[in-house]
């Protein structure tokens, strides 16, 4: 497919699941393609030990499942994203299998990188906030800080020291030290 095709056509969902697999992740969001190349180790080891942390206060709550990429979120014909980690809450009971299980969305991280961060803070925040995700996380590894939104926020909250969580489906709280995360991921 020639880079113009690519470019100047509307993007659907199932166009990008027909796309070859070629180590890239594809996304579309209002029929705009959005193409990502594999991330390097230190944004890997970033999600792994995110998810290591949300993962048993995740279960303990009983919140949904938590997820990372690839992993599908349909959001309308023209709108699929793969965030890098997802908690997805199953609007029927049933444990979430696919995007059409999604009822809620809890939770939506993306580690920024220096090729998505105009994406990340711009595209993909204002679709999660139009959505209604509950919270979305923007990992910056180099300013060693996580941004935090929520549908109604006006400005990012950055947290730079301990990060704390209270989803609306529990009354338990989790504690992540980000100071200690940062220097896990970044060897220090």
């Amino acid at each position: 497919m020639a880079m113009a095709e690519l470019v100047e056509r509307y993007w659907t969902a199932e166009d990008v699941r027909a796309l070859p697999e070629d180590g890239n992740r594809y996304e579309c969001i209002d029929g705009v393609l959005l193409v990502t190349p594999a991330p390097v180790y230190d944004h890997n080891d970033a999600l792994g030990r995110l998810y290591v942390r949300l993962f048993a206060f995740v279960e303990r709550c009983e919140l949904g499942r938590l997820m990372f990429a690839p992993a599908d979120i349909d959001v309308s014909r023209g709108t699929m994203v793969q965030p890098d980690l997802f908690i997805a809450a199953s609007g029927t009971g049933v444990r979430v299998r696919s995007s059409q299980d999604i009822g809620d969305l809890l939770l939506a991280v993306e580690v920024v990188s220096p090729s998505s961060a105009k994406r990340d803070r711009d595209l993909k925040r204002r679709l999660y906030q139009r959505i209604g995700v509950h919270e979305y996380w923007i990992v910056d590894l180099a300013k060693r800080q996580v941004e935090r939104w929520t549908p109604d926020s006006q400005r990012a909250e950055v947290q730079a020291g301990t990060l704390v969580w209270s989803p609306r489906a529990t009354s338990d709280s989790l504690e992540i030290d980000l100071v200690r995360y940062f220097a896990e991921v970044l060897d220090d």
